[in-house]
């Protein structure tokens, strides 16, 4: 038997109360699966969900030789930087006859790039008027009170402002931090944009986005002068799919990455001495607070109650994770331009 035949990929989802978005996650894994089918791929929910990522982590350990830890999750906030490296500390100290290895989250990359990008030219092509210099990019992300969590969504939406010739392309949270869509719309509105397109930064449904489409079709009714599109969230696009296969043959091969050294262990550590153990059992409803530097792991925005172990998230966590944009219209502009210097960008 060799190597790769005794290697486990364990798919880790972040988990919906919304069964409709772990229902794609498993649908996900399944097509996953087929396009794979020499590769042995089990899947877990960090929450809300089963199978719960502990208790199958340590069940893939007791029944391989070797571990693969995949994350389906976009941003990097508590969930990846801490739960995900502590899970795989225990089943280690459980199972130390098997090697157990962690990919990095998905990130904001140019793959995902190349879908926000194909989102916006399919959302222009709706509109009646596909003007980039009258249409407002909002790219609209779950938000987290980790801030290099909603800095990779800043970076993605910059990233789609400087390939594209929209000259207003803004950054809009559904909770946790700010802005807000509303506000962003408001703004756009008094720069004198004629429609808008709403870029939800997700992977799956759930109750965000259908929280999502709700407001857009709100702003629809407060604006009536200014047409909305709205794209879906993306992720069956075969770009996820070359992304995870990537994450897998990186492990296999020993390649290093440099945005999790060792396992997330310096943010854990950090954590740990600050008295920041994650014990679900804390509230981050509020405004988010800045960290000083290397305290940017902030347990990502969770809502639980207080007293009692039960989720109850402030808002769902929805797939644009836990823990954060581009664009294209009526015709393709992969190439960089510059930009009218007379405009707002």
């Amino acid at each position: 038997m060799n190597q790769v035949s005794k290697d486990t990929i364990l798919i880790v989802g972040h988990g919906s109360r919304e069964d409709s978005g772990n229902q794609e996650i498993r649908e996900f894994t399944e097509q996953w699966r087929a396009r794979r089918p020499d590769w042995r791929i089990e899947l877990c929910f960090i929450e809300f969900a089963p199978p719960e990522m502990n208790a199958a982590l340590l069940s893939a350990a007791r029944s391989s030789r070797r571990v693969l830890v995949v994350p389906l999750i976009l941003n990097a906030a508590g969930h990846v930087k801490m739960e995900i490296p502590e899970a795989i500390e225990q089943a280690r100290l459980a199972c130390p006859q098997t090697e157990i290895l962690l990919a990095p989250h998905l990130t904001a990359c140019d793959p995902i790039l190349a879908i926000l990008k194909r989102r916006l030219r399919k959302a222009m092509n709706a509109l009646d008027m596909p003007d980039p210099t009258t249409t407002g990019v909002v790219v609209l992300g779950r938000g987290s009170s980790d801030r290099g969590a909603n800095g990779e969504m800043a970076k993605m939406a910059r990233w789609l402002l400087e390939e594209g010739d929209h000259e207003l392309v803004d950054l809009a949270f559904t909770g946790i931090t700010w802005p807000r869509l509303e506000k962003v719309v408001q703004r756009h509105v008094l720069l004198g944009m004629r429609q808008i397109v709403v870029l939800p930064y997700y992977l799956y449904t759930g109750t965000l986005m259908q929280r999502i489409h709700r407001q857009v079709e709100h702003l629809r009714v407060q604006y009536p002068q200014v047409r909305f599109a709205c794209s879906e969230h993306f992720g069956f696009e075969k770009e996820i799919f070359e992304l995870m296969d990537q994450r897998v043959e990186d492990l296999r091969a020993g390649v290093p990455d440099s945005r999790l050294p060792c396992d997330g262990c310096t943010y854990r550590v950090i954590a740990h001495d600050l008295g920041h153990g994650h014990s679900h059992a804390h509230t981050h409803d509020h405004a988010p607070h800045d960290h000083a530097p290397g305290q940017e792991h902030a347990h990502e925005d969770h809502a639980h109650a207080h007293g009692d172990h039960a989720h109850d998230h402030a808002h769902d966590h929805d797939h644009a994770h836990h823990d954060h944009a581009h664009h294209d219209h009526a015709h393709d502009h992969d190439h960089p331009h510059a930009k009218s210097e007379s405009h707002p960008a």
